[in-house]
Protein backbone atom coordinates (compact mmCIF):
# COMPACT_ATOMS: atom_id res chain seq x y z
CA UNK A 1 0.00 0.00 0.00
CA UNK A 2 1.10 3.29 -0.78
CA UNK A 3 -0.27 6.36 0.88
CA UNK A 4 0.83 9.88 -0.79
CA UNK A 5 -0.79 13.39 0.02
CA UNK A 6 -1.86 15.26 -2.82
CA UNK A 7 -2.25 18.52 -0.90
CA UNK A 8 1.17 20.31 -2.06
CA UNK A 9 1.04 22.30 1.64
CA UNK A 10 0.94 19.11 3.42
CA UNK A 11 4.01 18.10 5.28
CA UNK A 12 3.10 14.56 3.95
CA UNK A 13 3.18 16.05 0.52
CA UNK A 14 6.33 17.79 0.52
CA UNK A 15 8.01 14.72 2.18
CA UNK A 16 6.40 11.84 0.45
CA UNK A 17 5.21 8.94 2.32
CA UNK A 18 4.96 5.28 2.18
CA UNK A 19 3.14 2.47 4.30
CA UNK A 20 4.84 -0.80 3.52
CA UNK A 21 4.96 -4.36 5.52
CA UNK A 22 7.18 -4.05 8.62
CA UNK A 23 10.65 -6.25 8.25
CA UNK A 24 13.28 -6.96 10.84
CA UNK A 25 15.54 -4.34 8.60
CA UNK A 26 12.95 -1.69 9.99
CA UNK A 27 13.12 -2.94 13.83
CA UNK A 28 16.56 -0.66 14.78
CA UNK A 29 14.66 2.39 14.01
CA UNK A 30 11.44 0.84 15.67
CA UNK A 31 12.76 -0.08 18.45
CA UNK A 32 14.37 3.58 19.01
CA UNK A 33 10.82 5.29 18.72
CA UNK A 34 9.35 2.93 21.20
CA UNK A 35 11.67 3.98 23.95
CA UNK A 36 11.07 7.60 22.80
CA UNK A 37 6.97 6.92 23.21
CA UNK A 38 6.45 4.25 25.48
CA UNK A 39 7.66 4.45 29.20
CA UNK A 40 7.88 0.49 28.62
CA UNK A 41 8.87 -0.52 25.05
CA UNK A 42 8.34 -3.69 23.60
CA UNK A 43 11.35 -5.65 23.04
CA UNK A 44 13.26 -6.70 20.04
CA UNK A 45 12.17 -10.28 20.71
CA UNK A 46 8.71 -9.29 21.25
CA UNK A 47 8.60 -7.42 17.44
CA UNK A 48 10.33 -10.42 16.60
CA UNK A 49 7.62 -13.25 17.36
CA UNK A 50 4.93 -10.88 16.48
CA UNK A 51 6.69 -10.69 12.63
CA UNK A 52 6.68 -14.36 12.89
CA UNK A 53 2.96 -14.68 13.34
CA UNK A 54 2.12 -13.30 9.86
CA UNK A 55 -1.04 -15.78 9.37
CA UNK A 56 -2.82 -13.89 11.67
CA UNK A 57 -1.21 -11.13 12.85
CA UNK A 58 0.26 -7.52 10.56
CA UNK A 59 2.81 -5.48 11.11
CA UNK A 60 3.40 -1.93 8.77
CA UNK A 61 5.63 0.90 8.83
CA UNK A 62 5.28 4.35 7.48
CA UNK A 63 8.89 5.03 5.71
CA UNK A 64 8.82 8.75 5.01
CA UNK A 65 12.41 10.26 3.68
CA UNK A 66 14.12 6.61 4.07
CA UNK A 67 13.39 7.19 7.92
CA UNK A 68 11.11 4.63 9.85
CA UNK A 69 8.33 7.80 11.14
CA UNK A 70 6.09 5.28 12.80
CA UNK A 71 4.45 1.87 12.79
CA UNK A 72 0.97 0.24 13.54
CA UNK A 73 0.15 -3.35 13.99
CA UNK A 74 -3.05 -6.00 14.31
CA UNK A 75 -4.05 -9.32 15.84
CA UNK A 76 -6.95 -11.06 13.91
CA UNK A 77 -9.02 -13.12 16.32
CA UNK A 78 -12.04 -14.60 14.18
CA UNK A 79 -13.98 -11.87 13.27
CA UNK A 80 -12.64 -9.06 15.12
CA UNK A 81 -8.90 -6.93 14.11
CA UNK A 82 -7.42 -5.93 17.59
CA UNK A 83 -4.98 -2.92 17.25
CA UNK A 84 -1.45 -3.94 19.38
CA UNK A 85 0.24 -1.14 18.52
CA UNK A 86 0.58 2.65 16.59
CA UNK A 87 3.39 4.84 17.41
CA UNK A 88 4.88 8.04 15.20
CA UNK A 89 8.19 9.37 15.59
CA UNK A 90 7.86 12.58 18.08
CA UNK A 91 10.21 14.31 15.23
CA UNK A 92 7.00 13.47 12.86
CA UNK A 93 4.03 13.64 14.69
CA UNK A 94 1.47 16.00 13.79
CA UNK A 95 1.78 15.38 10.20
CA UNK A 96 -1.36 13.26 9.60
CA UNK A 97 0.90 10.33 9.86
CA UNK A 98 -1.06 8.43 12.48
CA UNK A 99 -4.04 9.05 10.38
CA UNK A 100 -2.24 7.28 7.62
CA UNK A 101 -1.34 4.40 9.59
CA UNK A 102 -4.71 3.80 10.73
CA UNK A 103 -6.59 4.15 7.35
CA UNK A 104 -3.79 1.69 6.37
CA UNK A 105 -4.76 -0.85 9.40
CA UNK A 106 -8.53 -0.02 9.11
CA UNK A 107 -8.32 -0.88 5.19
CA UNK A 108 -6.66 -4.26 6.05
CA UNK A 109 -8.75 -5.54 8.36
CA UNK A 110 -11.31 -4.43 6.18
CA UNK A 111 -9.98 -7.08 3.18
CA UNK A 112 -8.91 -9.39 5.74
CA UNK A 113 -12.93 -10.08 6.63
CA UNK A 114 -13.03 -8.60 10.06
CA UNK A 115 -15.87 -7.61 11.46
CA UNK A 116 -14.69 -5.14 14.03
CA UNK A 117 -11.99 -3.47 15.66
CA UNK A 118 -10.64 -3.21 18.73
CA UNK A 119 -7.82 -1.21 21.03
CA UNK A 120 -6.96 0.26 24.21
CA UNK A 121 -5.71 3.41 24.87
CA UNK A 122 -4.32 5.00 28.04
CA UNK A 123 -7.01 7.87 29.62
CA UNK A 124 -4.56 10.46 29.61
CA UNK A 125 -3.65 10.33 25.82
CA UNK A 126 -6.44 12.52 24.69
CA UNK A 127 -5.00 13.30 21.20
CA UNK A 128 -5.29 9.25 20.27
CA UNK A 129 -8.57 9.32 21.92
CA UNK A 130 -9.67 11.79 19.36
CA UNK A 131 -7.60 9.81 16.56
CA UNK A 132 -9.14 6.60 17.00
CA UNK A 133 -12.74 8.56 17.29
CA UNK A 134 -12.63 9.71 13.48
CA UNK A 135 -12.27 6.59 12.66
CA UNK A 136 -15.66 5.53 14.33
CA UNK A 137 -14.10 4.09 17.39
CA UNK A 138 -16.40 4.13 20.78
CA UNK A 139 -15.41 3.81 24.20
CA UNK A 140 -17.28 0.89 25.82
CA UNK A 141 -15.09 0.05 28.77
CA UNK A 142 -11.90 0.61 30.93
CA UNK A 143 -9.38 -1.43 32.02
CA UNK A 144 -7.60 -0.92 35.90
CA UNK A 145 -4.25 -0.53 35.69
CA UNK A 146 -4.05 -1.65 32.41
CA UNK A 147 -0.48 -0.02 32.29
CA UNK A 148 1.74 -1.24 34.75
CA UNK A 149 4.63 0.79 34.81
CA UNK A 150 2.01 3.43 35.73
CA UNK A 151 -0.81 1.70 36.83
CA UNK A 152 -2.77 3.76 34.33
CA UNK A 153 -6.25 2.84 33.23
CA UNK A 154 -6.51 2.07 29.25
CA UNK A 155 -9.97 3.25 27.90
CA UNK A 156 -11.32 -0.12 25.82
CA UNK A 157 -12.75 1.26 21.95
CA UNK A 158 -14.10 -0.71 19.65
CA UNK A 159 -15.58 0.54 15.94
CA UNK A 160 -18.32 -2.69 14.86
CA UNK A 161 -19.15 -3.05 11.52
CA UNK A 162 -16.30 -2.15 9.73
CA UNK A 163 -17.12 -5.09 6.87
CA UNK A 164 -20.69 -2.80 6.11
CA UNK A 165 -19.73 -0.38 3.06
CA UNK A 166 -21.28 2.47 4.86
CA UNK A 167 -18.38 2.49 7.17
CA UNK A 168 -15.86 1.87 4.41
CA UNK A 169 -17.35 5.09 2.80
CA UNK A 170 -16.97 7.27 5.93
CA UNK A 171 -12.94 5.90 6.40
CA UNK A 172 -12.51 7.11 2.73
CA UNK A 173 -14.13 10.66 3.05
CA UNK A 174 -11.74 10.99 6.12
CA UNK A 175 -8.96 9.72 3.82
CA UNK A 176 -9.76 12.64 1.36
CA UNK A 177 -10.20 15.11 4.16
CA UNK A 178 -6.94 14.96 5.55
CA UNK A 179 -5.74 15.09 1.87
CA UNK A 180 -4.63 11.40 1.81
CA UNK A 181 -4.45 10.14 -1.96
CA UNK A 182 -4.05 5.87 -1.62
CA UNK A 183 -3.23 3.65 -4.01
CA UNK A 184 -3.71 0.22 -2.63
CA UNK A 185 -2.61 -3.33 -3.52
CA UNK A 186 -4.40 -6.79 -1.84
CA UNK A 187 -3.44 -8.54 0.38
CA UNK A 188 -1.52 -11.80 1.04
CA UNK A 189 -4.87 -12.84 2.74
CA UNK A 190 -7.78 -10.82 0.96
CA UNK A 191 -11.04 -13.25 0.57
CA UNK A 192 -12.95 -13.24 -2.81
Amino acid sequence: MVIKAIDEGSSIASQGLRIAPMRKRDLPQIQQIEKQVYPKPWSLGVFLSELAHHKERSYSVAIQNGLVAGYSGVMYVLEDAHITNIAVDPAFQRQNIGSALMYSLVMEAIDYGAKNMTLEVRVSNNSAQRLYQNFGFMPVGVRKGYYQENNEDAIIMWAYDIDLREYRDKIEFLAQNRGLNIRRKRHRWARF
